[in-house]
């Protein structure tokens, strides 16, 4: 399983690198916007929705508010306060994790539950990755950080949990993470922030800053994994989707990523960069 994530990996890694980098910000939002499609409608699955018509017609309307997030984006208050509301949000989700039950059971009322919890989830993520990508200076290399940030947490989570992790992090949740994990993902994505924070030009104590934005980002990139887990213990599914050898779904790959962009993006706003 190693092997085919790591092969999968290296396919895919250098495409979403350069068109982060290269593309320009109208382009990789309608790109982004494609990509968080095909994970919102597996969402609708975990969701608890199986009619296809169903999720369709949510699709469309995420579709539509996608439109209407990017015509609107001259009110220069929108895109900051969907991000703050993003941020909020995963604060909220972390009392939601220590009530594993809640929305569990396969009622009408859970499945809207769910579908607007999604929402929380797809737009500010979106609009928190147009923001540092359009922004001056290198808003292209930020957001390259912002996901190579979640990607190094990722990796050191993986070895440490793998060779020392003892101590469950949400056994009920995912008993594969362990604290031991959350601390590799810590280091792992300071000393990456710190050597491309320098590289970025950022040299000043607003360095120190951007280390502590980023543990908060990666904090917020596990719990965003930790509410995907959960969402797929109440669908009683292994995966979100089938798209990716050895990764599972789309969702599964943007779940961490969906929480640490508008964190990452507010950090950034708040320190001037």
């Amino acid at each position: 399983m190693l092997r085919q994530r790591v092969l999968t990996a290296l396919l895919l890694a250098p495409l979403v690198i350069l068109l982060i980098l290269l593309v320009p910000t109208n382009v990789f939002a309608c790109l982004l916007g494609a990509a968080f499609l095909a994970a919102a409608w597996e969402w609708t699955r975990l969701a608890g929705m199986k009619s296809r018509v169903s999720r369709s017609v949510v699709l469309a309307f995420v579709l539509l508010a996608f439109i209407a997030l990017w015509t609107l984006r001259a009110w220069a208050w929108l895109w900051p306060v969907t991000i703050v509301a993003g941020v909020a949000w995963w604060v909220l989700v972390c009392l939601w994790l220590r009530n594993f039950a809640f929305a569990a059971a396969p009622t009408a009322e859970n499945r809207t539950i769910k579908l607007v919890a999604g929402a929380f989830v797809v737009f500010p993520a979106w609009i928190a990755a147009l923001n540092i990508h359009g922004s001056e200076p290198h808003g292209h290399a930020w957001t390259f950080l912002a996901m190579l940030l979640v990607w190094a947490a990722d990796t050191g989570a993986y070895f440490t949990g793998s060779y020392l992790g003892k101590r469950k992090l949400a056994p009920q949740i995912s008993p594969g993470k362990t604290w031991a994990g959350v601390y590799g993902a810590f280091a792992a994505s300071a000393i990456v922030a710190a050597v491309a924070g320098w590289l970025l030009g950022v040299r000043d104590a607003r360095l120190i800053g951007l280390i502590m934005v980023t543990l908060f980002t990666v904090a917020s990139s596990i719990v965003g994994d930790l509410l995907e887990s959960l969402m797929k213990r109440h669908a009683n599914v292994k995966d979100s989707g089938a798209l990716f050898p050895g990764h599972g779904g789309l969702l599964d790959r943007l779940d961490s990523i969906f929480a640490a962009l508008p964190i990452f993006a507010l950090g950034k706003l708040l320190l001037g960069l």
